[in-house]
């Protein structure tokens, strides 16, 4: 069981380190929302894993286990969410990304 936690720890790690290399990497502001919100939530959900693993295994402490499922769980729906209006509020100040966009969502629902 220990090498599994170690496999999702080893996940998780790689990908915070991923969103945090996307973030100095990418050329705009929705870029890098995209690199730390995605990535980073996609990296905190395999330790979270790995975190409700050993403390289900290891510590024998189903508490410690539930209560990092349900921080778990919040990171997972708060994370999108907070990007996704920072988002709107980087377009809404009149920040736009480099490239042109195929499709313009938020344009259409600020009325430009």
């Amino acid at each position: 069981m220990r090498i599994v936690i170690d496999i999702f720890l080893v996940i998780g790690l790689y990908f915070a380190l991923a969103g945090t290399i996307g973030i100095i990497k990418m050329p705009d502001v929705f870029s890098r929302m995209q690199a730390s919100t995605c990535v980073a939530t996609l990296g905190m959900l395999c330790i979270a894993i790995a975190g409700i693993l050993y403390a289900a295994f290891y510590m024998h402490n189903a508490g410690a286990a539930i209560k990092i499922a349900v921080i778990g769980l919040m990171v997972m729906v708060t994370n999108p969410i907070g990007s996704h209006v920072l988002a709107r509020g980087a377009y809404k100040a009149g920040i736009r990304p480099e490239q042109k966009m195929e499709v313009d969502e938020l344009g259409r629902d600020f009325d430009e």
